[in-house]
């Protein structure tokens, strides 16, 4: 039922995203700036797409793992991936000593599982492998094309407002076709942040479903949950500094890596631990695994 849930929620979201797009154009009052945010950010995000894994990867600085330095992830995660029927991940390593996790690639044929030694450090086998289960879920619920979907829309919607904020508001004989002066300047002010916050919520809810379809691969999500109990202290008791070159990486990861922070519940890519716990041990308890 969650992911059910989880499903539907996402493409309403992804359709509020739409009609706040032509809601924004509509009130710009003109197409050019519309296709011309189109073209800029179907560019710039189909770039992000094609190379998430590349770029999330650098960020971390990972390198490459072999199996020989770490038979046991290998292990795990060819178990994981063979019980899913699907291809064996490429697996990296970041020296981050914050624990963390996270999967990129735009599909399982180009998928990328990175862990950081902190969370190698800290977590019992049966929760990493939880970790693990999470981050394939990613990957096999195309997620990161959803999130790209999501970015791009959200990068139109800013980019109209920019652009609109060079046009001129009044003058002209066509004055009384135009909006509000007021109503205009609040509008392109709001969209950005209604879209961000619409980007956010599609993200905290991709989270719940990889949850969900993590502990189905597992058949474990109590190990999860225990996981996530242990990376949400270690998050907050060494968090990452927020660099630009994080910030985008950062909703890729298992948990917030920048620790409780000052943003509101509103404002964060994931939902709040103690939820993902609860969900997990209700789904514990509700099937039997």
């Amino acid at each position: 039922m969650h992911g059910y849930h989880n499903g539907l929620k996402t493409a309403v979201l992804l359709g509020a995203l739409s009609a706040l797009i032509l809601g924004v154009g509509q009130l710009v009052g003109g197409s050019r700036g519309l296709t011309i945010a189109f073209v800029i950010a179907l560019g710039v995000n189909a770039y992000s797409y094609f190379n998430s894994d590349k770029l999330a990867l650098r960020s971390m600085r990972a390198r490459p793992v072999s199996e020989v330095e770490a038979p046991w992830l290998y292990a795990m995660v060819r178990e994981l991936s063979t019980s899913a029927q699907q291809p064996m991940p490429r697996l990296y390593v970041s020296p981050t000593q914050a624990p963390n996790a996270f999967a990129t690639g735009r599909d399982p044929q180009h998928a990328a599982v990175c862990v950081t030694e902190g969370i190698v450090a800290m977590l019992e086998p049966r929760e990493l492998r939880g970790v693990i289960g999470h981050e394939l879920s990613h990957v096999y619920n195309r997620d990161i094309l959803i999130s790209s979907v999501a970015a791009a829309l959200a990068s139109i919607v800013m980019y109209v407002a920019q652009f609109a904020m060079f046009l001129p508001i009044g003058g002209g004989s066509d004055d009384e076709d135009r909006p509000n002066p007021l109503v205009l300047l609040l509008g392109l002010l709001l969209a950005p942040l209604a879209a961000s916050l619409i980007q956010l919520s599609i993200s905290r809810s991709r989270e719940y479903q990889a949850d969900a379809s993590g502990a189905a691969l597992t058949g474990d999500p109590l190990a999860l949950a225990s996981a996530l109990r242990k990376i949400d202290a270690g998050a907050r008791a060494l968090p990452l500094r927020p660099e630009p070159r994080l910030q985008t990486t950062s909703s890729l990861m298992i948990a917030n890596p920048f620790g409780a922070g000052g943003a509101g519940r509103l404002f964060s890519t994931h939902p709040p631990t103690a939820e993902r716990v609860a969900r997990l041990e209700e789904l514990a308890g509700r099937r039997p695994w």
